[in-house]
């Protein structure tokens, strides 16, 4: 793909050749030369960075090879950006899917909430929207091949080239962030109430120097910096809210505070919350409390309170029809209790069982039991220090840093999996 944009032919001619092809001119730059010991002589590896223009000696139309290896050079714009030449479209457009995904940015008015953008990025973000969804990827690469043969938003249906994207995409800021989630959410009715289902994970990055990547606790430990982001949806997980990016740094139970605050600031009046595990702080609690927030927050099952309820209700629903959830074929009662030492609010903890996973939680502990002994018994009389895992289900016997033996925990491993399926 060549860009519709004109750069001066590189003055250095010791590795820019060219190559005429027909009616066409290619620029070519020798990138390496690999020397071949039983040719004795060198071997140039080169590649096309670019088609001369006739009209203009001297000029050439670059590609992407040509920022590759000249990335110090600025491609001129054509109105605000370089862009493909328009020729390079397919004669056969997708328009199914699109179609789909136009509907949808139409029924929910989401050019309208764009003060900020003018007809050409309105165009482009809204067509980077829809080739994520379409085409399952967030590579701006691969969105020329995309836009090559898909219908898009942009006026008179222009490509971009992925360097105009990337600048793109550098110049959205905060305040065009803000702006469109105060105006999305100015159209939803504060008074009716909602429920948010919120919950974010981590990436990790090797894209060099950024400032929000930072070492923290990712789900994947790869060694390398991460940045985190959430997202809140309504209730049904239909209409997102709001989402956020911060730090690697700051753990998701610290950053709950934060977003609760700006949810209210939306103004929204009667609010509850769906939350993952990982919020799970006597903080968050007591501030969701102090704000008069319903939630509901999945408990790690582990936890001490949590086992302990568990036991004590254990064998009074399990197989009770009155407690039977038909639509998920699951059984499940409501206690009340304290959540911690001095909590003085009875809240309500729903505890459920089900019979499928039970058996298969059971039998993945069996095996992961089976598959720990029989690694043990490979390495007695050796220098070998296992992991924690294995000290959480045996007693591991050592003796001047050689493995000699274990002995199951026997209370342990009952008491797993006594709650597996709850």
């Amino acid at each position: 793909m060549y860009y519709n944009c004109l750069v001066n032919i590189p003055k250095n001619t010791g590795k820019i050749s060219r190559n005429k092809r027909g009616k066409t001119t290619y620029i070519e730059y020798t990138y390496a030369r690999e020397y071949l010991p039983e040719k004795k002589y060198n071997v140039a590896r080169r590649t096309t960075i670019g088609k001369a223009d006739p009209d203009h000696p001297g000029m050439m139309f670059p590609n992407p090879n040509f920022e590759k290896f000249f990335p110090d050079i600025e491609i001129p714009a054509e109105g605000t950006a370089a862009e493909p030449v328009n020729e390079s479209r397919s004669s056969c457009i997708r328009i199914g899917a699109f179609s789909v995904v136009r509907r949808i940015i139409e029924d929910y008015k989401l050019a309208e909430h764009l003060k900020r953008w003018d007809d050409r990025g309105k165009g482009l973000l809204l067509d980077l929207a829809a080739y994520s969804v379409i085409a399952e990827s967030n590579a701006a690469q691969h969105f020329p091949d995309y836009a090559y043969n898909h219908p898009l938003m942009t006026p008179q249906n222009k490509i971009y080239s992925d360097s105009t994207i990337s600048r793109f995409i550098r110049e959205i800021d905060d305040n065009d962030r803000v702006d469109f989630l105060n105006s999305w959410n100015a159209t939803h009715d504060k008074n009716e109430k909602i429920y948010v289902s919120y919950d974010s994970t981590n990436k990790n990055c090797k894209a060099g120097d950024i400032e929000m990547a930072e070492y923290g606790h990712p789900k994947n430990d790869v060694g390398a910096p991460i940045i985190n982001y959430s997202i809140a949806y309504d209730m049904t997980n239909e209409k997102p809210l709001l989402y956020e990016s911060y730090p690697g740094s700051i753990v998701d139970v610290s950053q709950l505070k934060y977003m609760l605050e700006k949810i209210r600031g939306y103004g929204y009046k009667k609010i509850g919350f769906i939350l993952d595990r990982g919020y799970f702080s006597k903080a968050n609690i007591q501030f969701m409390d102090s704000c008069d927030y319903d939630f509901v927050m999945m408990v790690k099952g582990r936890a001490s309170f949590v086992h302990g309820l568990i036991m004590e209700h254990r064998g009074e629903f399990e197989a009770k029809r009155a407690c039977s959830i038909k639509a998920y074929r699951t059984y499940g009662m409501t206690v009340k209790a304290k959540l911690y030492a001095d909590d003085d609010t009875d809240r309500c903890f729903h505890i459920y069982c089900k019979a499928k996973k039970q058996a298969s939680e059971r039998a993945r502990l069996e095996a992961d039991l089976d598959r720990m002994e029989a690694e043990m018994d490979k390495i007695k009389g050796r220098e070998y220090k296992l992991p924690k895992r294995y000290e959480h289900y045996f007693k591991l016997t050592y003796h001047k840093d050689k493995f000699y033996g274990y002995e199951e925990r026997e209370d342990v491993i009952e008491r797993d999996a006594a709650i597996l399926p709850l």
